[in-house]
C-alpha cells in the first residue's frame, strides 16, 4: 500500500487573506559580544515597540540574516505566539541588499514597510506612513525619521515635481528639532560637533501637494515602499556585499520619477546599538519595559590610559583592523571585506 486515505486539506479554502501592509523587519546579531554585546536588547525593544504601537492591519515578516542562538529563541517564541507571521532564516548573512530581494518576493501585502532591526516605532506610526503615500501621487519611498543630512541624494523627482506642476510647492528652511539630529548623531556614533556644525547651515526641505505636507527625501533604513517598486529597483546582479548600495537603489527609485518623502512629526527614531538611559525612559512611557544595560558616552567620563592610546590614529586603524578579522571568525562567516572602487574608509565610524 502506497497511500493511506486522502489528504485533509484536499478541496478546503483558507480564510486568511493577506493585510495590505507587510511589514519586514531584517535582523542581523551574530553573537553578543564587541559591537553587538547589547543588541539583543535593541532588538527586543524595536520588536516591543512595533508591537505596541501599530494599530494599522499588518502581516509581519521577520528575516533572520544568520543571528545567534539567543536572537533565534526569541524570534521562535515569538513566531509561536502568532505575533511574527512569517519567519525567514539564512545560514548565512547574504547582506542586506540580499535580504531584501527575498524579503521582496516572500511579502504578501500590496504595500511593504521596511525595518532595520534598531528602530523605535512610535504610536500611529504606520498610518501616518500609509496617509502620505495615499495623498501624494506617485510614491514610491515613505519614511519617518526626518534628518537634514538625508537631503544629499535622491531627491532630484521631488524637486522637479514642487518646480514643474502647479499642484505641488516647495518649502525651504529648518522645521527638523536640532535635538532630533542630536540624537541621530549620537545613535550613528557620529563626532556631535562636528555633525552640528555641519548640519547648522543646511536647509530642510518640504514638498506640499493640495495642503499636505511632507519633507522630501526618505531613509533607506526604515521605509514604506510599494512592493511592485521594490522588485522593479533590486534587479541586477547578486553583488555579495554585506552592506552598501542602498544608496544606488534611493537614486534609482528617484530616477524611475518616485517621490521619496518623510513624515513631518518624527513617527520612528534609530536606536543605534546601545539602549540609552533617556529611550529606556521613553519606551517606559508606552508601557514597554526592556531589561538593559548602558555604556556611558566617552566624553561623559574620564577616559583611561588605554583608552586614550587606542584612540590615537594609527592604533585605533590596527585595533579596528583585528576587530573586523575577529568579527568573522566570531561569526561563523566566510569572505573578504572589499572596498569599492572610488571610496576611503571612514576611521571616524
Amino acid at each position: 500500500m502506497t497511500r493511506i486515505g486522502m489528504n485533509p486539506a484536499r478541496n478546503r479554502v483558507s480564510d486568511y487573506r493577506p493585510a495590505r501592509v507587510t511589514i519586514a523587519v531584517l535582523i542581523y546579531l551574530p553573537h553578543l559580544t564587541g559591537y553587538f554585546e547589547n543588541r539583543l536588547d535593541v532588538v527586543r525593544l524595536s520588536l516591543e515597540s512595533l508591537f505596541f504601537n501599530t494599530y494599522e492591519p499588518y502581516d509581519l515578516l521577520v528575516f533572520d540574516n544568520a543571528s545567534c542562538e539567543e536572537v533565534k529563541l526569541l524570534l521562535h517564541r515569538l513566531h509561536a505566539e502568532g505575533k511574527i507571521r512569517y519567519l525567514l532564516s539564512s545560514s548565512e548573512n547574504i547582506g542586506k541588499l540580499g535580504a531584501l530581494r527575498l524579503i521582496a518576493g516572500a511579502a504578501p501585502g500590496e504595500l511593504i514597510a521596511y525595518s532595520d532591526d534598531d528602530t523605535f516605532f512610535y504610536p500611529g506610526w504606520l498610518e501616518a506612513h500609509i496617509d502620505i503615500y495615499d495623498h501624494f501621487p506617485g510614491v514610491g519611498m515613505v519614511s519617518g525619521s526626518p534628518e537634514r543630512t538625508l537631503f544629499d541624494h535622491g531627491i532630484q523627482s521631488n524637486i522637479d515635481r514642487g518646480l514643474l506642476d502647479p499642484d505641488f510647492k516647495l518649502h525651504y528652511g529648518q522645521r527638523i528639532p536640532m535635538e532630533w539630529e542630536q540624537e541621530w548623531a549620537s545613535a550613528l556614533g557620529k563626532d556631535m560637533e562636528t555633525y552640528l556644525k555641519m548640519v547648522a547651515s543646511l536647509d530642510d526641505i518640504q514638498l506640499e501637494y493640495r495642503g499636505k505636507s511632507a519633507f522630501a527625501t526618505a531613509c533607506h533604513n526604515q521605509f514604506l515602499i510599494p512592493k511592485s517598486v521594490l522588485l522593479e529597483h533590486l534587479r541586477g546582479e547578486w553583488s555579495g556585499y554585506l552592506m552598501g548600495g542602498l544608496n544606488e537603489v534611493d537614486e534609482a527609485i528617484n530616477a524611475s520619477g518616485y517621490l521619496r518623502l518623510t513624515t513631518l512629526d518624527r513617527t520612528t527614531k534609530l536606536i543605534g546599538n546601545v539602549v540609552s538611559p533617556d529611550l529606556a525612559s521613553e519606551a517606559r512611557q508606552y508601557g514597554i519595559r526592556i531589561g538593559t544595560r548602558y555604556w556611558k558616552r566617552a566624553e561623559d567620563s574620564k577616559l583611561g590610559l588605554l583608552q586614550r592610546i587606542a584612540r590615537q590614529g594609527i592604533i585605533r586603524w590596527l585595533l579596528q583592523g583585528l576587530y573586523n578579522r575577529l568579527f568573522w571568525v566570531l561569526s561563523g562567516q566566510s569572505g573578504e571585506w572589499v572596498q569599492p572602487e572610488g571610496t576611503e574608509t571612514d576611521l571616524k565610524d
